[in-house]
């Protein structure tokens, strides 16, 4: 990938999106195309054709997506499958008309079936039933894996996968109706401590188990990808280490400080059991995560504490 390639990050305001931005930027590539949301609605296949045409990125990362937690991916669940659909859909299909170079698809964890074996291997996809709380998000980025698999089967498109399992870091979302667990558990106990109120309730049983990668690390793996993997097979990006709820809700309320009871509150849906990443296959391509999740949670509460005004408005 030459380092003036003009590179197009779609959905470079998110959490992911601007650890590529970032990362790349501090590589060396200049020639960075962004739109926002409001400029270039990737659902709209008219728009997004203009855009390519416009444009003519070499390289393609695919970073925009509707996102969210259990909550809200059980209640926005036409959304949740229709938004993602179309923005890979038109994504793909219009980097393969316009003789993209490369694009990297980003997926999630959420695309093995909710039962898989332990730790999640990449040819565990499309073996048994998917966790029914994000099943249609689940179903889209199935989606998304395949269409990059099959334009590279039919056309030669130099288009890859990449899994993530959970991330935190910053630009994340804060909004407990519809932010990821870690962040939630931030929020929580940061308002807890600043009330002084006796307890925190967490959802669920605090028995699932979750694996966290700090997005910087993730970025890093991306663009790693980036240059020196062109395969079908989607990869796996993660520690390859996890923790209980309980677990990681203890580490937050000692990261932040927060002294009272923590209360779980088991009659809340726990989500999938466990969701372990295998990430042999990405060790053997030469990478390994930097940023331990002690670490990176007390530099994530350092910037949330900061400024936790801007952080909860979206």
């Amino acid at each position: 990938m030459e380092k003036n390639a003009k590179i197009y990050v779609a959905g470079h305001r998110g959490m992911v999106g601007s650890a590529m931005v970032r990362r790349l930027t501090k590589a060396g590539y200049q020639n960075l195309v962004t739109r926002t949301s409001s400029e270039l609605d990737l659902r709209n296949q008219a728009a997004v054709a203009r855009f390519f045409e416009e444009e003519k990125p070499e390289v393609v990362v695919l970073a925009a997506a509707k996102v969210g937690g259990i909550h809200a991916n059980n209640v926005y669940r036409a959304e949740f499958l229709y938004d993602n659909l179309m923005i890979e859909a038109n994504v793909v299909h219009q980097s393969h008309l316009h003789g993209v170079k490369k694009l990297l698809m980003l997926g999630s964890s959420c695309v093995y079936p909710k039962l898989a074996p332990q730790p999640l291997r990449e040819d565990a996809l499309l073996t048994g039933p998917l966790e029914q709380t994000n099943e249609p998000y689940a179903v889209a980025k199935i989606t998304g894996i395949k269409l990059c698999e099959t334009y590279r089967a039919q056309y030669g498109c130099d288009f890859i996968s990449v899994m993530p399992t959970n991330l935190y870091g910053p630009n994340d979302n804060y909004d407990l109706n519809n932010s990821h667990v870690l962040p939630a558990l931030i929020r929580k106990f940061h308002e807890a401590k600043e009330a002084n109120a006796p307890e925190v309730q967490v959802w669920g049983s605090g028995n699932p188990r979750r694996e966290f990668l700090h997005v910087d690390d993730l970025a890093d793996a991306c663009l790693h990808l980036l240059h020196n993997y062109s395969g079908a097979e989607l990869v796996n990006v993660g520690t390859g280490e996890d923790l209980s709820i309980r677990e990681l809700a203890e580490l937050v309320a000692r990261t932040v400080g927060y002294t009272g009871a923590l209360r779980f509150d088991a009659s809340m849906p726990d989500g999938t059991p466990r969701k372990l990443m295998d990430v042999s296959k990405l060790a053997g391509l030469g990478w390994h995560y930097q940023i331990g999740l002690a670490e990176g949670l007390r530099a994530v509460y350092e910037e949330y504490a900061a400024r936790p005004e801007a952080a909860v408005i979206r």
